[in-house]
Protein backbone atom coordinates (compact mmCIF):
# COMPACT_ATOMS: atom_id res chain seq x y z
CA UNK A 1 0.00 0.00 0.00
CA UNK A 2 1.16 3.30 -1.43
CA UNK A 3 0.96 6.23 1.85
CA UNK A 4 -0.03 9.90 0.81
CA UNK A 5 2.09 10.85 4.36
CA UNK A 6 5.06 8.02 4.51
CA UNK A 7 6.53 7.32 7.87
CA UNK A 8 10.08 8.96 6.30
CA UNK A 9 11.56 10.51 3.02
CA UNK A 10 15.39 10.44 3.02
CA UNK A 11 16.47 14.05 2.80
CA UNK A 12 18.58 14.90 -0.23
CA UNK A 13 20.45 18.46 -0.55
CA UNK A 14 21.53 18.14 -3.97
CA UNK A 15 25.36 18.24 -3.88
CA UNK A 16 25.04 14.52 -3.04
CA UNK A 17 25.55 13.02 -6.33
CA UNK A 18 27.70 15.38 -7.10
CA UNK A 19 30.14 14.42 -4.15
CA UNK A 20 29.33 11.11 -5.20
CA UNK A 21 30.82 12.01 -8.99
CA UNK A 22 33.86 13.72 -7.27
CA UNK A 23 34.44 10.31 -5.49
CA UNK A 24 34.79 8.30 -8.30
CA UNK A 25 36.65 11.03 -10.84
CA UNK A 26 39.72 10.76 -7.92
CA UNK A 27 39.81 6.74 -8.56
CA UNK A 28 39.68 6.70 -4.90
CA UNK A 29 36.30 4.93 -3.84
CA UNK A 30 37.49 2.63 -1.16
CA UNK A 31 37.45 3.16 2.68
CA UNK A 32 39.42 6.25 4.31
CA UNK A 33 38.98 8.58 0.89
CA UNK A 34 38.79 12.13 1.06
CA UNK A 35 35.49 12.30 2.36
CA UNK A 36 35.85 9.97 4.77
CA UNK A 37 38.92 12.26 5.75
CA UNK A 38 36.42 15.11 6.01
CA UNK A 39 33.20 13.41 7.65
CA UNK A 40 36.32 12.32 10.61
CA UNK A 41 37.54 15.76 10.60
CA UNK A 42 33.46 17.07 10.95
CA UNK A 43 33.23 15.22 13.94
CA UNK A 44 36.52 15.78 15.76
CA UNK A 45 36.80 19.48 14.88
CA UNK A 46 33.18 20.68 15.06
CA UNK A 47 31.52 18.29 17.47
CA UNK A 48 34.57 17.26 19.99
CA UNK A 49 34.96 13.75 19.76
CA UNK A 50 38.15 12.36 20.19
CA UNK A 51 38.19 10.34 17.22
CA UNK A 52 35.84 9.66 14.51
CA UNK A 53 36.01 6.70 12.46
CA UNK A 54 33.38 5.63 9.73
CA UNK A 55 31.84 2.53 9.62
CA UNK A 56 29.27 0.64 7.53
CA UNK A 57 26.50 0.95 10.24
CA UNK A 58 25.93 1.71 13.66
CA UNK A 59 25.90 -1.93 14.19
CA UNK A 60 29.35 -2.12 13.17
CA UNK A 61 30.48 0.49 15.59
CA UNK A 62 28.87 -1.32 18.61
CA UNK A 63 30.26 -4.44 17.33
CA UNK A 64 34.51 -2.22 17.15
CA UNK A 65 33.23 -0.95 20.76
CA UNK A 66 32.77 -4.94 21.94
CA UNK A 67 35.94 -5.84 20.41
CA UNK A 68 37.76 -2.46 21.93
CA UNK A 69 36.20 -3.55 25.54
CA UNK A 70 37.77 -7.35 24.73
CA UNK A 71 34.40 -8.51 25.70
CA UNK A 72 34.35 -12.32 26.98
CA UNK A 73 32.15 -15.24 27.31
CA UNK A 74 30.91 -14.87 30.85
CA UNK A 75 30.99 -11.12 30.83
CA UNK A 76 27.88 -9.26 31.66
CA UNK A 77 26.54 -5.97 30.11
CA UNK A 78 24.22 -3.58 31.24
CA UNK A 79 21.86 -1.83 28.63
CA UNK A 80 17.63 -1.09 28.38
CA UNK A 81 15.50 -3.59 26.78
CA UNK A 82 13.49 -1.11 24.86
CA UNK A 83 16.07 -0.63 21.85
CA UNK A 84 17.14 -2.05 18.81
CA UNK A 85 19.16 -5.18 18.34
CA UNK A 86 21.51 -4.20 16.96
CA UNK A 87 22.74 -2.71 20.72
CA UNK A 88 22.80 -6.64 22.67
CA UNK A 89 23.96 -8.53 19.53
CA UNK A 90 27.21 -6.59 19.39
CA UNK A 91 27.98 -8.28 23.02
CA UNK A 92 25.86 -11.47 22.28
CA UNK A 93 28.42 -12.25 19.58
CA UNK A 94 31.60 -11.90 21.87
CA UNK A 95 29.87 -14.29 24.62
CA UNK A 96 28.38 -11.58 27.33
CA UNK A 97 25.32 -12.28 28.74
CA UNK A 98 23.19 -9.07 28.52
CA UNK A 99 21.42 -7.74 31.60
CA UNK A 100 18.56 -5.95 30.89
CA UNK A 101 17.06 -2.43 32.38
CA UNK A 102 13.61 -1.05 32.13
CA UNK A 103 12.42 2.04 30.95
CA UNK A 104 11.15 5.37 33.16
CA UNK A 105 7.83 6.39 33.21
CA UNK A 106 9.17 9.81 31.97
CA UNK A 107 10.61 8.25 28.49
CA UNK A 108 12.21 5.44 27.26
CA UNK A 109 15.55 5.46 28.15
CA UNK A 110 16.72 3.53 30.32
CA UNK A 111 16.20 3.60 33.94
CA UNK A 112 19.47 4.79 35.49
CA UNK A 113 18.22 4.51 39.26
CA UNK A 114 18.05 0.82 38.74
CA UNK A 115 21.93 0.38 37.32
CA UNK A 116 23.95 0.12 40.42
CA UNK A 117 21.83 -2.72 41.83
CA UNK A 118 22.50 -4.75 38.94
CA UNK A 119 25.96 -4.60 38.65
CA UNK A 120 28.21 -7.41 39.60
CA UNK A 121 32.32 -8.23 39.25
CA UNK A 122 31.43 -9.60 36.14
CA UNK A 123 29.73 -6.78 34.68
CA UNK A 124 32.15 -4.95 32.36
CA UNK A 125 29.60 -2.01 30.27
CA UNK A 126 26.98 -0.04 30.55
CA UNK A 127 25.11 0.79 27.25
CA UNK A 128 23.31 3.86 26.96
CA UNK A 129 20.53 4.04 24.47
CA UNK A 130 19.51 7.81 23.73
CA UNK A 131 16.29 7.32 22.53
CA UNK A 132 14.81 9.84 20.02
CA UNK A 133 17.86 12.23 20.51
CA UNK A 134 16.78 12.69 24.05
CA UNK A 135 19.90 11.94 26.46
CA UNK A 136 19.63 9.68 29.62
CA UNK A 137 20.35 10.49 32.76
CA UNK A 138 24.35 10.27 31.89
CA UNK A 139 25.18 12.13 35.35
CA UNK A 140 23.93 9.02 37.03
CA UNK A 141 25.51 6.29 34.89
CA UNK A 142 28.79 7.98 34.85
CA UNK A 143 28.74 8.22 38.63
CA UNK A 144 27.69 4.03 38.50
CA UNK A 145 30.37 3.32 35.97
CA UNK A 146 32.88 5.40 37.58
CA UNK A 147 32.38 3.95 40.80
CA UNK A 148 32.19 0.20 38.84
CA UNK A 149 35.00 0.91 36.91
CA UNK A 150 33.32 -0.75 33.97
CA UNK A 151 33.24 1.58 30.09
CA UNK A 152 30.75 3.41 29.23
CA UNK A 153 29.18 2.57 25.32
CA UNK A 154 27.07 5.64 24.62
CA UNK A 155 24.20 4.00 21.59
CA UNK A 156 23.56 7.49 20.15
CA UNK A 157 21.75 6.02 17.19
CA UNK A 158 19.14 8.42 17.16
CA UNK A 159 21.31 10.95 18.60
CA UNK A 160 23.43 13.34 16.49
CA UNK A 161 23.14 17.21 17.64
CA UNK A 162 21.41 16.40 20.71
CA UNK A 163 23.75 17.02 24.54
CA UNK A 164 23.78 16.22 27.91
CA UNK A 165 24.57 19.65 30.07
CA UNK A 166 25.53 20.62 26.54
CA UNK A 167 28.08 17.51 25.83
CA UNK A 168 27.22 16.41 22.55
CA UNK A 169 25.66 12.77 23.07
CA UNK A 170 28.22 10.19 21.71
CA UNK A 171 31.05 12.33 23.72
CA UNK A 172 30.44 10.84 27.37
CA UNK A 173 31.42 7.83 27.58
CA UNK A 174 34.79 6.04 26.50
CA UNK A 175 33.23 5.25 23.27
CA UNK A 176 30.05 6.43 21.26
CA UNK A 177 27.78 4.93 18.17
CA UNK A 178 26.21 6.85 15.11
CA UNK A 179 23.43 5.61 13.15
CA UNK A 180 23.77 7.06 9.18
CA UNK A 181 20.92 4.95 8.34
CA UNK A 182 18.07 6.61 5.74
CA UNK A 183 15.44 7.25 8.89
CA UNK A 184 17.93 9.17 10.61
CA UNK A 185 18.75 13.18 10.59
CA UNK A 186 22.02 12.91 8.78
CA UNK A 187 21.86 9.93 6.46
CA UNK A 188 23.87 7.66 3.88
CA UNK A 189 21.40 4.98 2.97
CA UNK A 190 23.68 2.84 5.38
CA UNK A 191 26.44 4.24 7.71
CA UNK A 192 27.49 4.77 11.04
CA UNK A 193 30.47 6.25 13.21
CA UNK A 194 32.59 5.25 16.05
CA UNK A 195 33.23 8.03 18.77
CA UNK A 196 36.12 7.35 20.77
CA UNK A 197 36.69 9.37 23.42
CA UNK A 198 38.92 7.97 25.44
CA UNK A 199 42.54 7.98 23.54
CA UNK A 200 43.81 4.54 25.08
CA UNK A 201 41.24 2.93 22.25
CA UNK A 202 42.51 4.86 19.48
CA UNK A 203 45.16 2.81 18.13
CA UNK A 204 43.43 -0.94 18.24
CA UNK A 205 40.49 0.80 16.78
CA UNK A 206 42.23 1.44 13.91
CA UNK A 207 43.44 -1.78 13.68
CA UNK A 208 40.22 -3.61 14.47
CA UNK A 209 38.76 -1.30 11.59
CA UNK A 210 40.76 -2.59 9.33
CA UNK A 211 40.83 -6.46 9.45
CA UNK A 212 42.63 -6.66 12.76
CA UNK A 213 45.85 -5.18 10.43
CA UNK A 214 48.70 -2.61 10.56
CA UNK A 215 47.33 -1.19 7.00
CA UNK A 216 46.26 2.39 8.32
CA UNK A 217 49.30 2.64 9.96
CA UNK A 218 51.50 1.43 6.69
CA UNK A 219 49.82 4.19 4.01
CA UNK A 220 50.98 6.90 6.50
CA UNK A 221 54.42 5.42 6.15
CA UNK A 222 54.33 4.58 9.78
CA UNK A 223 55.27 0.89 9.31
CA UNK A 224 57.34 -1.04 6.22
CA UNK A 225 54.60 -3.39 5.54
CA UNK A 226 51.54 -4.04 7.05
CA UNK A 227 50.48 -7.16 8.56
CA UNK A 228 47.74 -8.69 10.67
CA UNK A 229 48.44 -7.75 14.35
CA UNK A 230 44.96 -8.30 16.09
CA UNK A 231 41.51 -9.59 15.59
CA UNK A 232 39.35 -7.29 13.00
CA UNK A 233 37.03 -6.89 10.80
CA UNK A 234 36.62 -4.96 7.15
CA UNK A 235 34.30 -2.12 9.00
CA UNK A 236 35.67 0.35 6.76
CA UNK A 237 32.69 1.62 3.96
CA UNK A 238 33.40 3.25 0.53
CA UNK A 239 34.52 6.79 0.14
CA UNK A 240 30.65 7.10 -1.96
CA UNK A 241 28.69 6.44 1.24
CA UNK A 242 31.39 9.07 2.79
CA UNK A 243 30.30 11.48 0.10
CA UNK A 244 26.80 11.34 0.69
CA UNK A 245 27.10 11.83 4.35
CA UNK A 246 29.38 15.05 3.77
CA UNK A 247 26.76 16.91 1.29
CA UNK A 248 23.98 16.48 4.81
CA UNK A 249 26.70 17.14 7.05
CA UNK A 250 27.10 20.53 5.37
CA UNK A 251 23.78 21.26 6.13
CA UNK A 252 23.66 20.05 9.23
CA UNK A 253 22.13 23.18 10.56
CA UNK A 254 19.04 23.53 7.91
CA UNK A 255 17.98 19.93 8.25
CA UNK A 256 18.04 20.65 12.07
CA UNK A 257 15.98 23.56 12.26
CA UNK A 258 13.40 22.42 10.11
CA UNK A 259 13.43 18.42 12.10
CA UNK A 260 12.97 20.94 14.64
CA UNK A 261 10.06 23.14 13.66
CA UNK A 262 8.21 20.32 12.15
CA UNK A 263 8.74 18.55 16.55
CA UNK A 264 7.57 21.55 18.05
CA UNK A 265 4.81 21.57 15.68
CA UNK A 266 3.46 18.32 16.61
CA UNK A 267 3.98 18.94 20.17
CA UNK A 268 1.73 22.35 20.20
CA UNK A 269 -0.69 20.69 18.05
CA UNK A 270 -1.25 17.15 19.80
CA UNK A 271 -0.56 18.79 23.35
CA UNK A 272 -4.63 18.11 23.94
CA UNK A 273 -3.69 14.29 24.20
CA UNK A 274 -2.56 14.66 27.39
CA UNK A 275 -5.93 15.59 28.91
CA UNK A 276 -6.64 11.86 27.77
CA UNK A 277 -3.99 10.42 29.24
CA UNK A 278 -2.24 9.97 25.92
CA UNK A 279 2.02 10.26 26.54
CA UNK A 280 3.80 13.09 24.74
CA UNK A 281 7.09 13.05 24.63
CA UNK A 282 8.94 14.51 27.95
CA UNK A 283 12.27 16.68 27.80
CA UNK A 284 14.66 16.28 31.23
CA UNK A 285 16.04 19.78 32.46
CA UNK A 286 19.59 18.74 31.54
CA UNK A 287 18.63 16.85 27.92
CA UNK A 288 17.73 19.42 24.78
CA UNK A 289 15.80 17.79 21.74
CA UNK A 290 17.44 17.07 18.03
CA UNK A 291 13.95 16.54 16.07
CA UNK A 292 14.70 13.00 15.32
CA UNK A 293 10.94 11.38 15.94
CA UNK A 294 8.28 12.47 17.61
CA UNK A 295 6.13 9.33 19.48
CA UNK A 296 2.15 9.43 21.23
CA UNK A 297 2.46 6.76 24.24
CA UNK A 298 -1.16 5.41 23.78
CA UNK A 299 -2.87 3.65 26.92
CA UNK A 300 -3.03 -0.10 25.14
CA UNK A 301 -1.76 -2.20 22.67
CA UNK A 302 -5.52 -2.76 21.10
CA UNK A 303 -5.59 1.86 21.37
CA UNK A 304 -2.51 1.72 19.14
CA UNK A 305 -3.66 -0.79 16.86
CA UNK A 306 -6.76 0.87 16.10
CA UNK A 307 -4.93 4.21 15.81
CA UNK A 308 -2.71 3.03 13.08
CA UNK A 309 -5.28 1.54 11.03
CA UNK A 310 -7.18 4.87 11.68
CA UNK A 311 -4.28 6.87 10.05
CA UNK A 312 -3.40 4.13 7.66
CA UNK A 313 -7.03 4.81 6.38
CA UNK A 314 -6.39 8.27 5.92
CA UNK A 315 -3.37 7.62 3.63
CA UNK A 316 -0.89 8.60 6.80
CA UNK A 317 2.03 5.93 7.97
CA UNK A 318 2.73 5.86 11.19
CA UNK A 319 4.34 2.86 12.94
CA UNK A 320 5.31 0.87 16.41
CA UNK A 321 8.56 0.50 17.37
CA UNK A 322 11.26 -2.02 19.39
CA UNK A 323 9.74 -5.47 20.47
CA UNK A 324 11.45 -5.38 24.40
CA UNK A 325 14.17 -7.46 23.93
CA UNK A 326 13.93 -9.22 26.99
CA UNK A 327 10.69 -10.74 25.67
CA UNK A 328 11.99 -11.52 22.22
CA UNK A 329 11.89 -15.09 21.18
CA UNK A 330 15.69 -15.57 20.84
CA UNK A 331 16.88 -14.25 24.52
CA UNK A 332 13.28 -14.48 26.52
CA UNK A 333 14.89 -17.71 27.77
CA UNK A 334 18.36 -16.41 28.93
CA UNK A 335 16.60 -13.48 30.86
CA UNK A 336 17.01 -13.32 34.35
CA UNK A 337 13.01 -13.55 34.73
CA UNK A 338 12.83 -9.72 36.07
CA UNK A 339 9.77 -8.20 34.88
CA UNK A 340 10.57 -5.16 33.39
CA UNK A 341 7.01 -3.46 33.09
CA UNK A 342 7.58 0.25 30.96
CA UNK A 343 9.60 -1.29 28.69
CA UNK A 344 6.54 -3.84 27.97
CA UNK A 345 4.53 -0.40 27.83
CA UNK A 346 6.36 1.40 25.17
CA UNK A 347 6.64 -2.00 23.06
CA UNK A 348 3.27 -1.93 23.32
CA UNK A 349 1.71 1.38 23.15
CA UNK A 350 4.30 3.45 21.58
CA UNK A 351 3.97 5.04 17.81
CA UNK A 352 5.77 7.22 15.97
CA UNK A 353 4.11 9.74 13.45
CA UNK A 354 5.81 11.25 10.64
CA UNK A 355 8.40 13.29 10.71
CA UNK A 356 10.91 14.36 8.09
CA UNK A 357 12.27 17.28 5.96
CA UNK A 358 10.47 17.78 3.10
CA UNK A 359 6.79 17.18 5.49
CA UNK A 360 4.53 20.18 4.71
CA UNK A 361 3.02 22.41 7.33
CA UNK A 362 -0.57 20.94 5.52
CA UNK A 363 0.25 17.20 5.61
CA UNK A 364 1.14 17.59 9.38
CA UNK A 365 -2.16 19.75 10.24
CA UNK A 366 -3.84 16.44 8.36
CA UNK A 367 -1.93 13.95 10.45
CA UNK A 368 -2.57 15.90 14.03
CA UNK A 369 -6.13 16.45 12.93
CA UNK A 370 -6.78 12.91 12.46
CA UNK A 371 -4.87 11.76 15.66
CA UNK A 372 -6.97 14.56 17.76
CA UNK A 373 -10.49 13.52 15.93
CA UNK A 374 -9.78 9.75 16.82
CA UNK A 375 -9.34 10.62 20.48
CA UNK A 376 -13.08 12.24 20.40
CA UNK A 377 -14.42 9.41 19.67
CA UNK A 378 -12.45 6.46 21.37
Amino acid sequence: MSFAIPFNKPYFSGHETRYIEQAVRSGKISGDGLFTQRVHAYFEQQLGFGRALLTTSCTDALEMAALLLDIRPGDEVLMPSFTFVSAANAFVLRGAKVIFIDSTPLNPNLDAGALAALVTPRTRAIVPVHYAGIACDMDTVLAVARQHQVAVVEDAAHAIDSYHHGRPLGSLGQLGTFSFHETKNIIAGEGGLLAINDPKYGARAEIIREKGTSRSAFFRGEVAKYSWVDVGSSFLPSDIIAAYLWAQLENLADIQQRRRAIWQRYAHALAPLAAHGVGLPQLPAYATNNGHLFYLVCRSLAERTALIAELRHHGIMAVFHYVPLHSSPYYHPQHDGRALPWADHYGNCLVRLPLFYELTAAEQDHVAGVVLQFYQTY
